[in-house]
């Protein structure tokens, strides 16, 4: 397996974990059932699940009207994506692609 296909599937799977668990709190918010802590879905956006985690709050209308959700899940991707940005055009180490 070469390293990018390995990166692509940690993402994938933050993603639609990210997904998942914003489906998961807003069933048992619901159902008056325990909740999913707001800082276990922030830390799962932190470290690579941003999209799948602003979609599920989208899908499942969740969290939208916390307005530390509404701008802090698309702060976070964007300070991912600023991170790739620089990592792969001035990161010290060469990017091979094919």
């Amino acid at each position: 397996m070469t390293v990018i296909l390995l990166v692509c599937a940690y993402f994938l799977v933050l993603n639609l974990i990210g997904f998942a668990i914003m489906g998961i709190d807003k069933h048992k918010a619901v159902k008056g059932a325990f909740r999913i802590p707001e800082a276990t879905l922030f830390v799962v956006a932190l470290i690579g699940g941003s999209i799948g985690s602003i979609c599920g709050m989208y899908t499942f209308r969740h969290k939208t009207r916390k307005w530390y959700f509404v701008y802090g899940m698309p702060a976070i991707l964007i300070l991912q994506a600023l991170l790739l940005f620089l990592l792969f055009f001035y990161a010290p180490i060469e990017f091979l692609t094919m």
